[in-house]
């Protein structure tokens, strides 16, 4: 599923990630800690291609069997759209459009006809128990519920890899501890694969592995 070699990140001179390598299976609920600096964020946004890796030989990215690494701009964004899924600590949903919007714009862009994404998106929300809310805008959604609008969005193509950064990071405990359970409920009904990285030891511990970043490097 994640199959990475030698991931290298210079900025400038500073060597954020120093050769990680990395095997995640299908199915797999994956957290990665450490400290701040550790390359965490750095890390997943390279695996989830918001980011390019440094240069290097060695280097290798597959995701679903496809050397991500050799696509074009437009392919890889192609890829994204359809593989791949974020959730965010802050739910960076746009608060001009309801709740149902928000969950739409990936497919929209994916070119999903009006009534099927729109369909899609109410299955979702009222799997996520927010069938109330289809027409709130973000303003009068609470956090949990606006980051389960986002969790709603990541998912609207059927993507088969997640990536969250700091997911609960800016919830309550009680709304924290929901979405904790709804990435493992999730996981067991549609079968996608999560990499998390996280401050939140609970869920850490939760995962199905935890890899512990250390000066650039899974120790």
């Amino acid at each position: 599923m994640i199959v990475a070699a030698n991931i290298q990140k210079f900025y400038g001179k500073l060597h954020v990630l120093k050769g990680v390598d990395l095997h995640i299976k299908k199915g797999e609920v994956v957290s990665i800690v450490g400290a701040s600096g550790a390359g965490k964020t750095t890390l997943l946004q390279i695996l989830g291609t918001l980011d390019v890796q440094s240069k290097s030989n060695a280097s290798s990215l597959k995701l679903n069997n496809i050397e991500v690494t050799t696509l074009t701009d437009a392919a890889l964004a192609k890829f994204r759209n359809k593989h791949i899924g974020f959730i965010f600590q802050f739910h960076q949903l746009l608060p001009e459009f309801t709740a149902l919007e928000n969950v739409c714009i990936p497919a929209f862009i994916k070119k999903t006809p009006k009534k099927e994404a729109e369909s899609r998106a109410k299955e979702l929300l009222s799997f996520l128990g927010l069938s109330h809310r289809y027409n709130h805008k973000p303003s009068e959604l609470s956090g949990g519920e606006q980051q389960r609008v986002a969790v709603a969005r990541a998912l609207i193509n059927n993507p088969s890899i997640i990536f969250a950064d700091e997911p609960s990071g800016n919830l309550d405990s009680e709304s924290a501890d929901n979405l904790h359970k709804l990435f493992f409920e999730l996981r067991d009904k549609f079968g996608q694969t999560f990499v998390i990285v996280t401050h939140n030891d609970q869920l850490a511990n939760l995962a199905d592995r935890k890899l512990v970043m250390v000066d650039g490097k899974i120790q």
